[in-house]
């Protein structure tokens, strides 16, 4: 179990993030024409996974829009946007920001995503919400940066994830 705060306040995650140097966990996620995406789609490519609480809160919007700022001038790279929230609820956010460089995917049937990953919120008011975490994944499924947003309403350090992809 990991220890985040949100708003100063104390709340806990069913786990910790995956090791570096280890291989990445298998997953299965919604994708926006709600076909069933998994880590084996993205074979031979390099993964940024941007996991939040919900597309439908200032600092989780923003890290999506950074990244699809960045997401097209990264080589043999995609980024993958994962949250909860239903695919139709990602896919409106996308469609008025104009957002097309990043892959939206949701967690939203089962939460195992969440929970293989260690990052699922269990208590406080974003219980059963992924927490704000960064995962970044090589082209041979290693895990080679991670980070768990310690203040839920901070943003990602975007260039240490960008910059162990150089």
């Amino acid at each position: 179990m990991a220890t985040i705060t949100l708003k100063g306040n104390e709340i806990h995650t069913s786990g910790k993030l995956p090791l570096i140097g280890t291989k990445a966990t298998d997953f299965t996620l919604v994708a926006g024409d709600l076909s069933k995406k998994s880590l084996n789609d993205y074979k031979g490519s390099k993964l940024i996974l941007n996991i939040f609480p919900s597309i439908d809160t200032g600092t989780c919007a923003t890290s999506v829009r950074t990244f699809n700022k960045t997401a097209s001038d990264l080589e043999n790279t995609k980024v993958l946007c994962i949250s909860r929230d239903l695919p139709f609820a990602q896919g409106r956010f996308c469609g008025a920001e104009g957002i097309e460089n990043v892959v939206m995917l949701s967690d939203f049937i089962s939460g195992d995503f969440g929970n293989d990953y260690g990052l699922n919120i269990i208590d406080g008011p974003l219980e059963g919400l992924n927490s704000r975490s960064i995962v970044v994944i090589d082209e041979n499924g290693i895990i080679i940066h991670t980070e768990q947003v310690s203040e839920t309403v901070d943003e990602p350090n975007y260039e240490a994830a960008l910059n162990v992809l150089k």
